[in-house]
């Protein structure tokens, strides 16, 4: 996975389990680049900048809002269930509710540092099916929008395309990387976990530690249809760092330094009004507790 390790203490406390979070090299994670880097690709049909991005301790994440937000609504964040502050879910483990003030650096546009966001809850946590983990703010998209003219990215509800323009917009490093989608994977494993539907990215969004929880915008429609989170660095097979992709009939696919995310398209179905989730809703799909 595409997180770094902070600090030899956290290395020791996690042992084996934090491979899975994709350490960095010492030399990177001493310093984040102070500017924002882009891979090259062709120009988007909209404009996708670091608007909406947020940088977190070890991770990178967005801010976002169903399509049935409102302004007065809580603010939400985005990144990955194996950015949980807590710890990695468990395979089968949901978490939901649970109490956090973990703080968000906000980024303007060209990835200068706005202000500090800071959560009052995760709302919903997984790393099973699916890599992601939503936190709820201590204040509204209006009152984001008033201070620091930023507004969050939409969630679309609609399958990603095959072929689609894609970036991935790290707030950790400040980078943005091109490229199209591949194609998807009917079922990801990595080490003890199994997600469903991948994103496969071509070879040209060469993501790297830090950049877990990134947002995946469709350069088309300036939307949020997936969540960064892994790849295979070392050729290995289903190994923490190294997922393998599993078709209908189990063959086992291994593509070494290709990278990978996880829709997001299902998860507004599973949110009410006034962004409450609502697990048990008719169309959301979401595991349960």
């Amino acid at each position: 996975m595409k997180k770094p390790l902070i600090g030899a203490s956290s290395a020791l406390l996690l042992a084996g389990a934090t491979a899975l979070a994709g350490a960095l090299p010492a030399s990177a994670a001493t310093a984040a680049p102070t500017a924002p880097t882009t891979t090259s690709a062709k120009a988007p049909a909209v404009t996708v900048d670091f608007s909406g991005t947020v940088a977190l301790s070890d991770c990178s994440g967005s801010l976002v809002r169903m399509p049935n937000s409102v302004d007065t609504d809580p603010a939400l964040i985005l990144t990955n269930g194996h950015c949980l502050e807590t710890g990695m879910p468990g395979p089968g483990e949901v978490i939901v509710n649970q109490s956090s003030s973990r703080s968000f650096t906000l980024l303007s546009s060209t990835g200068g540092r706005l202000g500090t966001l800071r959560a009052s809850k995760v709302v919903y946590s997984t790393m099973t099916d699916t890599d992601v983990t939503f936190y709820q703010l201590n204040t509204t998209y209006s009152s984001i929008k008033s201070r620091y003219g930023i507004s969050p990215l939409t969630m679309s509800t609609t399958h990603p395309v095959a072929g689609a323009g894609i970036k991935v917009v790290s707030g950790y490093w400040k980078k943005t990387y091109s490229c199209n989608i591949d194609g998807f994977v009917y079922r990801l494993k990595e080490g003890d976990w199994t997600w469903k539907d991948s994103v496969r990215y071509t070879p040209s969004c060469n993501t790297i530690g830090g950049t877990s929880g990134s947002p995946v915008v469709d350069t088309g429609t300036g939307q949020l249809v997936a969540v960064n989170n892994t790849g295979n660095e070392d050729g290995e097979t289903c190994t923490v760092d190294n997922p393998c992709e599993v078709d209908e009939n189990g063959k086992v696919t291994v593509r070494q330094g290709i990278n990978y995310a996880e829709e997001t398209y299902t998860i507004p179905s599973c949110f009410a009004a006034g962004n409450r989730l609502d697990l048990t809703l008719p169309s959301c799909t979401l595991p349960q507790p």
